[in-house]
């Protein structure tokens, strides 16, 4: 499964036409303890780059980008009743929706892994 990475800190792990979406653990480090996420309904349409969802730390507010357009198809229900799972685990069992994606051609406007790394090497 290939992920694929946004400058505000999202990740998309691809599986077919669909894929997983969520915070990277470099935003989970800038945000701190996370204390709720609200997650959309599925069904929703969301265009590449719009607010998708939110999640809230003790530090700050964040709204979470979509990483590419499409449907969602599902939210990670385990996130909602317990938002610490994003700390312990944000790239893998801390996802927050699949998405199924409207236009496979938006893949080429985010980072692969190592694109992502020298991002944030930039960053520090």
């Amino acid at each position: 499964m290939d992920y694929y990475f946004t400058k505000e800190h999202e990740w998309l792990r691809l599986d077919g036409q669909s894929g997983l979406v969520g915070i990277t653990a470099y935003a989970v480090e800038q945000l701190g303890d996370i204390t709720f996420v609200e997650l959309p309904r599925p069904g929703r349409e969301a265009k590449q780059s719009e607010v998708l969802c939110a999640v809230e730390s003790v530090k700050a507010a964040s709204d979470i980008y979509a990483p590419v357009s499409g449907r969602v198809l599902a939210v990670n229900e385990q996130v909602e009743s317990g938002p610490e799972i994003v700390n312990q685990s944000p790239e893998e069992e801390g996802w927050l929706v699949r998405i199924e994606l409207a236009d496979p051609g938006e893949l080429r406007s985010l980072m692969n892994r190592e694109q992502y790394r020298d991002y944030l090497e930039g960053l520090s």
